[in-house]
């Protein structure tokens, strides 16, 4: 790593930094995805000037199976003064749910669960003992994607031979280590494009998805990124590759990672969908709560951006009072661009307390990193269990620790 910013393991004992400590609440930003794994932002810079223009204070990367964006992310933190918060993002299973043919927190694929862990140690030391994982996770997702590009050649050579793609030049070109299903999405909307005018774009579409004309505007990207995915790459399209069954850990594996990497093992909520649909998994708040503890899981997050505010309120309280960190995020994980700050569905601002919690939370992680980059136990001991009596002093370490990050980054606190 080449920076001249100091890092959390130089910072100052946290006597010496409470004098910066940050007051009041303000706006984080715990989950966003960035283009080292797909995201809307055209660079990694993006989101920063996000923050700044937005008044988002805290950030935190999310990226999946990957930590190659931790440099960069912790420069341009400095640069723009915003707090970097470094996590990251698997996706597992929970075997006993799979077989029981349980959906967790993917709507459509019983047992199968997103998972994060938040507040890595930085700069990334990998497990002695699994230093190749994420190399290897990253490998197979990417021969996935890489079959899939053969398989779409070979349909487009019947149906549009005037439309092949590279897969070297999507690695080269689209992404940077990690290439997922959007980005061949992509770069099919992008060849398509180069092609000619709107009408004969759509004629190519209408061949491409066997004789019925494209639903999307040609102009709205994303959702017709997304169309191209649903017809041609989704199960059922000509396209579809199956997905590797070893690229998905069993959650406990993923957890002992991220306890090894010194992080916090953190569940993403999925909760209601505009019809108000919530998995079994998830649909008894109390039941929840019980099964991550039982996993040693004391952290959830939420993406407000596709929840009911109401139901958001009920759970995000509940889990707080229960001692579990509750963190917001909005991902940025498709073509469609949205606003940083986080709002629940339909863009309703959240609840001066909604926010509160938040805040609080961004803090303890904040405080995670600094006192695990000097060796030291934050919210979670290397076993996993919480350490809960800390939770208010490690609030107000957090707040010094990003007061601090952002005085020496010459930022008003």
């Amino acid at each position: 790593m080449k920076t001249s910013m100091k890092l959390f393991k130089d910072y100052p004992e946290w006597e010496e930094m409470m004098p910066y400590k940050v007051t009041g609440i303000r706006e984080v930003n715990a989950h966003i995805h960035t283009p080292y794994s797909f995201s809307a932002f055209r660079d990694l810079e993006e989101p920063f000037r996000m923050a700044r223009e937005e008044g988002v204070e805290a950030l935190g990367i999310n990226d999946f199976n990957t930590v190659r964006g931790y440099d960069e992310f912790f420069r341009l933190a400095g640069t723009y003064s915003v707090f970097p918060l470094f996590n990251i993002e698997f996706i597992g299973l929970l075997e006993k749910e799979q077989r029981e043919g349980v959906l967790v927190n993917d709507p459509n694929n019983p047992g199968r669960t997103y998972f994060s862990g938040k507040g890595l140690r930085y700069p990334f030391v990998p497990p002695p003992d699994e230093e190749h994982l994420l190399d290897d996770l990253r490998d197979k997702g990417n021969d996935q994607v890489r079959r899939m590009v053969e398989k779409a050649n070979a349909y487009f050579r019947e149906q549009v031979p005037e439309v092949q793609l590279s897969f070297e030049r999507i690695v080269g070109e689209l992404a940077r280590g990690v290439v997922r299903e959007r980005h061949v999405a992509k770069a099919i909307r992008m060849e398509v494009q180069q092609l000619g005018d709107e009408q004969r774009q759509r004629e190519i579409y209408t061949r491409m998805f066997g004789g019925d004309p494209p639903r999307a505007a040609l102009h709205d990207i994303a959702a017709l990124e997304n169309e191209i995915r649903a017809r041609l790459l989704k199960k059922g399209g000509p396209a579809f590759i199956p997905e590797d069954p070893d690229a998905f850990l069993p959650v406990p594996r993923i957890i002992s990672y991220i306890l090894k990497a010194g992080g916090i093992p953190c569940y993403p909520v999925l909760l209601d969908n505009p019809s108000g649909y919530i998995t079994p998994y998830e649909e008894d708040k109390i039941r929840l709560a019980a099964s991550l503890e039982e996993l040693n899981v004391f952290a959830v997050e939420f993406i407000p951006g596709r929840n009911d505010l109401r139901i958001l309120e009920d759970y995000a309280e509940y889990f707080d009072r229960r001692g579990f960190l509750v963190l917001f995020g909005t991902e940025h994980n498709t073509p469609a661009m949205q606003p940083l700050r986080v709002t629940s569905r339909g863009g309703v601002p959240l609840t001066p307390r909604l926010r509160e919690i938040a805040w609080n939370s961004a803090c303890i992680v904040a405080a995670h990193q600094y006192q695990i980059s000097r060796g030291k136990t934050g919210i979670v001991d290397p076993d996993g269990f919480a350490n809960s009596e800390q939770r208010g002093i490690l609030t107000a370490l957090g707040a010094a620790v990003i007061g601090y990050f952002r005085k020496i980054n010459k930022a008003p606190i």
